[in-house]
């Protein structure tokens, strides 16, 4: 099979009312409304190396960590975030912006190539001695990937060549050879931006250095975080000025060779991001080791970690896993970060075998675990995402480590990279939800356009329009949510039972005017937990298409929405909302619900009353955009 690889975003034009709501918002309000935040938190201040520094705006936690260490990836983000939005919509004023934190970076940059703004204006003399905690490696990886976004958009190299400069000064000090460091980053990121920019350039010793960060990831005898501790100890009479609060080093991936690791553990960000690079690197290199260890660490997410929304992580302590099926509802960490991550990881783990599985939790992941993250304004976000709430979370217009905020933000900006891939045999759709490009596919320029109102219709339709006649393939993914799909092409019908590996094959002679039409029937769903996740027993939650859903108190007034019980007997019904969130469509049921009036007592023998109720369900992203009140998920059965 001819290799696939993703359309570049700049390259899909997005007129789907979904889609296109979302990106005019992050273009229009959540990139200006993030600059503004940066500017008024110190965070661009930082990066000018102020003298003296001035005092730190988050002080250091009691072991003497502080998150000021990595502001660098916060600007690299915003940079990468503001860039794709550059490639659809050219703004001088941003690009003024951009540049003129370039030039800032320029200023700041060691002769030797070295950048980071923490060290450089606070602390010369300790960089490179805490790979383990304070992020060097992680913040040049955001930066890396703002300098290949901002060049990619504008073609301006200035600030790509200060980061080759950088790179060059790492892969000099890090490596295998005579009088190197074996070190490699505590926070996994670097080695994904480093497969970038050898897409990008070709380069192979980009390519190289990260097989390195990679290869020598979590080997013994001694372990490198061991080493540079005993340095820092020798250095301050036998003391360690930063205390490491985790037991081992599950929490950053480094507990053995990634080739060994066969359980997820640890800081959930930090794991999605290395298996990216590592799935990157596998399908370069045709490395069937590392390619089967992404394989099994996926069985294990799937199998025994993943929340129905695609969230992960359910401990706050770690910002990452704890044990199998331990999937807490009300106290859910699942960042937004690691679901934005967990579509990176997807999406590489798709262009190794083009498996349908790989794209349904990609889609799951979108419009679920990540798309939560960001309000319907664009400029509130949740950091951490419960399936359950009593009303007390609330979104933020910003937060002391704003990692999730450009994370959301440059995924939405650069959402058209996702949703189809091309090879010089065909094209395969793996989203739908009203996109055009034009690819040249069997030597010849076909224009291509899918018209849908998906997610809230299955009805698609795509029209194919070679310039000549020519033949090629057209893959349609088949989703796994989905058990009667139909496709015809211009009206004769395809053999759906056909598909392999969820994706449905049309190998044929194409001429201009050509369309199929796809139809997805997404009735509504009830789905239940493997009984392992006890949180969710005796419980139910609902699905419709990719869209997971939940109850809110707004939309079921009276009292918490923890009150009601589904019968489950009850039918799901759908309803369209033009009046709600610029048109929607939410769920309803007869259901019963315990009156809470009568119950004055904190326990007592007499059981409650019930009361028959009905429910309405909106699509679990939505919450928590109108007035504060409870939500459920997994709605307990009667």
């Amino acid at each position: 099979m001819a290799r696939y690889a993703p359309v570049n975003f700049a390259d899909v034009n997005i007129h789907g009312k979904f889609w296109h709501e979302r990106l005019e918002t992050v273009l229009t309000r959540t990139i200006p409304s993030q600059y503004d935040k940066l500017g008024e938190n110190g965070i661009l201040e930082s990066i000018k190396l102020p003298d003296p520094p001035p005092p730190l705006r988050l002080k250091r936690h009691p072991n003497g960590f502080t998150v000021q260490v990595f502001w660098d990836s916060d600007v690299g983000k915003w940079v990468e975030a503001a860039s794709y939005a550059l490639s659809h919509r050219r703004d001088a004023e941003i690009e003024q912006k951009i540049d003129a934190i370039v030039e800032d970076l320029a200023r700041a940059q060691a002769p030797d190539g070295y950048l980071n703004c923490w060290y450089l204006g606070r602390e010369p003399e300790n960089r490179w001695t805490n790979l383990r905690d304070n992020h060097e490696m992680y913040n040049a990886g955001h930066l890396l990937e703002g300098a290949i976004a901002y060049f990619q958009a504008t073609g301006r190299r200035r600030f790509l060549d200060i980061m080759e400069r950088y790179l060059d000064h790492m892969a000099e000090k890090f490596g295998t050879g005579p009088g190197q460091e074996r070190g490699y980053g505590g926070h996994e990121e670097i080695e994904l931006a480093l497969m970038k920019l050898y897409y990008l350039t070709g380069d192979k010793k980009r390519l190289d250095f990260c097989a390195y960060l990679i290869n020598e990831r979590g080997n013994p005898e001694p372990h490198y975080y061991d080493v540079e501790r005993e340095r820092r100890e020798a250095k301050n009479g036998g003391e360690d000025t930063q205390r490491y609060v985790f037991g081992d080093y599950e929490y950053s991936q480094s507990h053995k060779p990634v080739r060994e690791q066969d359980k997820v553990v640890g800081h959930a960000v930090r794991a999605m991001y290395l298996y990216t690079a590592m799935a990157d690197l596998a399908a370069e290199t045709n490395d069937a080791a590392l390619k089967r260890a992404c394989e099994v660490l996926w069985a294990d997410v799937m199998d025994t970690k993943m929340y129905v929304t695609a969230g992960l992580g359910p401990s706050a302590h770690n910002e990452g896993f704890t044990h199998d099926y331990d999937l807490p509802n009300q106290t859910a960490y699942a960042e937004t970060c690691a679901s934005v991550a967990l579509i990176f990881w997807a999406q590489r783990m798709l262009h190794l075998d083009l498996d349908g599985k790989y794209a349904d939790i990609l889609e799951l992941a979108m419009f679920n675990g990540a798309l939560v993250g960001l309000s319907r304004d664009g400029e509130h976000y949740f950091y951490a995402n419960p399936l359950e709430s009593d009303g007390t979370p609330t979104r933020w217009d910003w937060h002391f480590c704003p990692c999730c905020t450009m994370n959301v933000s440059r995924l939405v900006a650069s959402v058209g990279n996702y949703f189809m891939s091309a090879s010089d045999t065909g094209i395969a759709f793996h989203l739908y939800g009203g996109v055009e490009t034009e690819q040249t596919l069997a030597g010849v320029k076909v224009k291509i356009n899918e018209a849908s109102d998906y997610p809230w219709s299955g009805d698609i339709k795509i029209n194919v329009d070679p310039e000549t006649l020519a033949t090629f393939e057209v893959k349609l993914r088949i989703p796994g949510w989905c058990k009667d799909a139909k496709v015809a092409v211009n009206g004769e019908a395809q053999d759906v039972g056909a598909a392999t590996n969820g994706y449905l094959t049309i190998n044929r002679q194409w001429t201009a005017g050509d369309e199929i039409s796809l139809d997805l029937p997404m009735p509504p769903e009830k789905l239940y937990a493997n009984p392992h996740v006890i949180m969710d027993a005796g419980r139910v939650a609902l699905k419709r298409g990719p869209l997971v859903y939940c109850l809110e108190q707004t939309d079921n007034p009276g009292g918490w929405v923890q009150r009601f019980r589904l019968p489950r007997t009850s039918e799901l019904k759908t309803e369209t909302r033009a009046d709600l969130f610029d048109g929607v469509v939410t769920l309803k049921a007869d259901a019963i619900a315990i009156k809470e009036d009568e119950f004055t007592d904190l326990y007592r023998t007499k059981p409650p009353v019930d009361e028959p109720a009905s429910i309405t369900a909106i699509p679990y992203y939505l919450w928590a955009n109108r007035e504060q009140g409870s939500m459920v998920v997994w709605i307990p059965e009667a």
